[in-house]
């Protein structure tokens, strides 16, 4: 057993932070964080840490650069005051959809992020769907990757219409099937292809979504353009309703207009992310707290308990 349980929230997400707190019966730790004129951040822990079992609270979201910085240099401050573990709870990793090299001369960006967590003091890793699961081999430390699944399938399951579950693309198959087959649902995929260079991408639906309802399953929704036009081949195939349903409501540029434009009636998210007013004004949106999941974890991983019994 490490020391007394310690909660710290960076700037990201308070909101999602004081949830985990009432779950766990505790207060968040106070911490002084602060911007110098010249866009420095400067970060004091409020109390005394030392042999603590420490958890920092910080999704790496919009402004993407400085909540990564925000969050190491926490975990830098924790470090030096002699925490006895520092594990960071990262609903939403940041630039994880780098994974890989695609084109030469490229960084593998979600590794580099990885390394500089670790360097800056980073014991342990919590987050939410990540964009790929074996960027978990990016650490060298444990990594526990949760699903939103069962907050997410909770909604679901009380909806008594004929579901498809659809991917939007082909990558997102075998998210798409785990949660058909807990709803017992079929499954239908997005077909995407440029037939030419420069010319717009032709969408067709492999399976059956004639006069049922399509749920499209994703881990993020960003600019929602390429699931908005999915959403509009789906309802030209027969569908009677669509809707979206995603774990980060990462939401950039013109997301929410096309949301509102679009053929979905309704937008299921969590609160990975933290969303400001005017995203929250979105008539279409619903988001669901995943405050409950992540206290568990938190609290399993304190109590040297099972973490994978969160799994499903």
């Amino acid at each position: 057993m490490h020391g007394d349980l310690k909660i710290i929230s960076g700037s990201a997400n308070t909101q999602l932070s004081e949830a985990i707190c009432e779950h766990l019966g505790c207060k968040l730790s106070p911490v002084l964080r602060e911007k110098f004129s010249d866009g420095e951040i400067r970060i004091e822990i409020g109390e005394n840490v030392r042999g603590d079992d420490v958890f920092v609270i910080q999704p790496t979201s919009s402004p993407v650069n400085f909540h990564l910085m925000e969050l190491c240099l926490m975990l830098d401050a924790l470090k030096r005051a002699s925490a006895s573990r520092v594990t960071a709870v990262v609903p939403y990793y940041g630039y994880a959809r780098q994974d890989r090299k695609v084109v030469p001369r490229a960084p593998i960006s979600a590794k580099m992020v990885a390394d500089i967590l670790s360097v800056a003091g980073m014991q342990r890793l919590v987050t939410i769907d990540l964009h790929a699961g074996q960027i978990q081999g990016f650490f060298n430390c444990p990594v526990d990757n949760l699903f939103a699944a069962p907050v997410l399938l909770e909604d679901l399951r009380h909806r008594d219409d004929d579901m498809v579950i659809i991917s939007p693309d082909a990558g997102g198959v075998e998210r798409a099937r785990a949660y058909a087959k807990r709803l017992g649902a079929s499954l239908a995929i997005v077909d995407k292809r440029r037939d030419a260079p420069n010319q717009a991408q032709a969408m067709h639906i492999i399976g059956d979504v004639k006069d049922k309802v399509a749920v499209v399953i994703d881990d993020m929704i960003d600019t929602a353009g390429t699931m908005c036009a999915a959403a509009n081949v789906i309802m030209d195939n027969g569908a009677s309703d669509v809707i979206a349903c995603a774990t980060h409501p990462v939401l950039s540029g013109p997301a929410i207009q096309r949301l509102e434009d679009s053929a979905f009636s309704q937008v299921i998210v969590t609160d990975t992310i933290q969303l400001d007013e005017a995203k929250q004004q979105c008539s279409k949106i619903k988001q669901l707290s995943v405050a409950s999941l992540l206290a568990k974890a938190i609290n399993n991983v304190h109590t040297e308990s099972s973490v994978s019994v969160l799994f499903i």
